[in-house]
């Protein structure tokens, strides 16, 4: 009974650990990338990814990063991974649009906006507008 307890109070804490250290090095890449400061924030959100490889916010982060720096290839990379962690993703599922857009892929970007339109709770009006804009360029 005594070795149960002891067993279940060392697992409690080896998670806590873990958690905290998830929710530090995030934390600190948040700061860091407000802070402007990219390359810093970039290995923090990294180092979060090794930590929890299922951070749909680090991701989403290294992706406004690499926009940042015009690394489009990693940020459609890191938008992707968003997308594949949570379909529901309002934000990535916007900026992978716009990136589209931006590289004259229309279908795909109009499939996109489309997703974005029946999910739509934040970025309503962006859709709407992004909407209009591949409308737009795409008869051009």
């Amino acid at each position: 009974m005594k070795i149960k307890i002891i067993i279940t109070i060392l697992i409690t804490i080896i998670f806590q650990n873990k958690l905290f250290a998830n929710t530090k090095f995030f934390q600190q890449g948040l700061d860091l990338f407000n802070k402007k400061k990219y390359s810093e924030a970039k290995f923090k959100f990294e180092q979060d990814l090794v930590i929890n490889p299922k951070s749909e916010m680090s991701y989403l982060y290294l992706s406004k990063i690499f926009k940042n720096l015009d690394k489009k290839n990693l940020e459609e990379q890191n938008l992707n991974s968003v997308i594949l962690l949570n379909p529901k993703n309002e934000e990535a599922i916007y900026f992978l649009a716009k990136l589209k857009l931006d590289s004259s892929d229309f279908k795909k970007s109009r499939e996109l906006n489309e997703r974005l339109i029946d999910l739509c709770s934040r970025f309503c009006s962006e859709s709407k507008k992004l909407k209009i804009e591949i409308e737009n360029l795409s008869k051009k």
